[in-house]
């Protein structure tokens, strides 16, 4: 059974998952297999621990369930910087800086010295994906706060391609502080990559709609909305909108930092 889509006791058909964990490769985690995590801090939340470093990622996200009056009173800092977006529902956030009523696609980064806080005061469930990564700092530099809303951010052809758009969510591209960014990609049906991108990058990637083929090391799998990907560095990865609605999934990139030796 899966928390998320309410079935308990005995299935009607044999087992079976789309689930896959290769490690050193990639990981998927359907909806209908995960499960819910007690996790310090988390008050009047179901949440799940998706990509960790058990599966080889340098980062961990999370989805959560935010009941009313459910909390959070410390996400980050000690070294480690945070990002939570709202998929559904509403959210105060709180960290040093900034303090800020969250509504659907509202969004807090927050830098590895700050750590936030977040409460549901509304009377609905909210519904969160969070992530959490040990900071890489730069001499001269350093990331900020960064509170918006992705709504309000308007798309942006992705490599000249029309039929497939990007929104960025914080200003990596252009400030050497920031060592990750989260992105959302969408893909109108039968859109894809440009071409099989193979980067030394890793990403975690959940899916907020729709549906698409997707290619993982060298096999094509079938994604849809629910569903989390981890890809580890270099493994080949591309994918296709299928379907009758847009293909779209946010996910996060390490960025702008020299290997490590």
């Amino acid at each position: 059974m899966s928390y998320l889509n309410n079935n308990t006791g005995y299935r009607e058909t044999l087992l079976s998952t789309r689930s896959v964990y290769k490690k050193g490769k990639y990981t998927i985690l359907e909806p209908d297999g995960i499960v819910k995590n007690v996790i310090p801090g988390y008050e009047n939340c179901d949440t799940t621990i998706l990509g960790s470093p058990a599966m080889g990622a340098s980062f961990a996200d999370y989805i959560s369930t935010v009941h009313p009056g459910g909390k959070n009173d410390k996400i980050g800092g000690d070294g480690i910087e945070s990002f939570l977006y709202v998929i559904s529902g509403e959210l105060t956030v709180k960290n040093a800086d900034k303090e800020a009523d969250l509504t659907e696609g509202g969004y807090i980064y927050s830098p590895a010295d700050k750590p936030f806080s977040f409460v549901n005061n509304s009377d609905k469930d909210a519904f969160v994906y969070i992530y959490r990564r040990r900071y890489n700092p730069l001499p001269g530099k350093e990331a900020y706060t960064v509170v918006a809303n992705i709504n309000d951010t308007p798309w942006k052809d992705y490599e000249g391609m029309t039929n497939c758009q990007s929104k960025d969510f914080l200003p990596a591209a252009e400030d050497l502080g920031f060592d990750m960014n989260m992105h959302v990609l969408k893909f109108a049906p039968g859109a894809c990559h440009g071409y099989i991108e193979t980067h030394i990058q890793e990403h975690g990637a959940y899916f907020l709609q729709g549906k698409g083929m997707y290619v993982l090391d060298d096999e094509w799998v079938p994604l849809q909305k629910g569903d989390y990907v981890f890809m580890d560095s270099y493994v080949p990865q591309a994918c296709y909108g299928v379907g009758t609605e847009d293909f779209i999934y946010i996910y996060s990139k390490d960025c702008n930092r020299d290997v490590e030796l």
